[in-house]
């Protein structure tokens, strides 16, 4: 597959959407951290959830802080199939990672390995006391990460930049 394919405008038609490569599908993501989560419902549409996320291109993994009461945590724990939609502000630049989730344990001890994985998602803390009630916190919300193993990673562009 070339880089990108060339897009190609047509009075009345606009510019034609540009394939994104598999390296700019992962700095594309990597530069952004908010997406749509779609996961399936029980009568299989979708169900959308705004969502933070990290992305592990080494990996092929977006981990994703939730709480274990929310209503997309159940969906995937009943099936596990997912998608991630990142769109840029302007709308023009889209990416979607699928893939199959995995539900980490709750955190339930603060420090714990969900907890430490949690406190990966955000940045450092300058106050170690800051850090140990980030623990807390995760501990006392029933905190838990989502982790997208990602099979299939596609998408375009109407932007020339790209």
């Amino acid at each position: 597959m070339t880089d990108i394919q060339q897009a190609k405008y047509e009075p009345g038609r606009g510019a034609s959407p540009t394939r994104l490569s598999a390296e700019q599908l992962g700095d594309f993501l990597a530069e952004h951290q908010m997406g749509a989560l779609a996961t399936i419902k029980r009568d299989g549409h979708p169900h959308l959830s705004t969502v933070a996320y990290q992305w592990n291109p080494a990996a092929r993994l977006i981990s994703i802080g939730s709480t274990a009461d929310r209503l997309k945590v159940r969906q995937l724990v009943r099936d596990p199939h997912a998608a991630l939609y990142v769109s840029s502000p302007d709308h023009l630049t889209f990416a979607v990672a699928e893939g199959t989730a995995e539900i980490s344990p709750v955190s339930t001890v603060p420090g714990d390995a969900t907890g430490r994985e949690l406190l990966a998602l955000f940045p450092g803390f300058d106050n170690p006391a800051d850090t140990q009630a980030f623990l807390a916190n995760m501990v006392e919300d029933n905190r838990l990460v989502i982790r997208l193993r990602v099979t299939k990673l596609y998408g375009d562009t109407l932007a020339g930049d790209r």
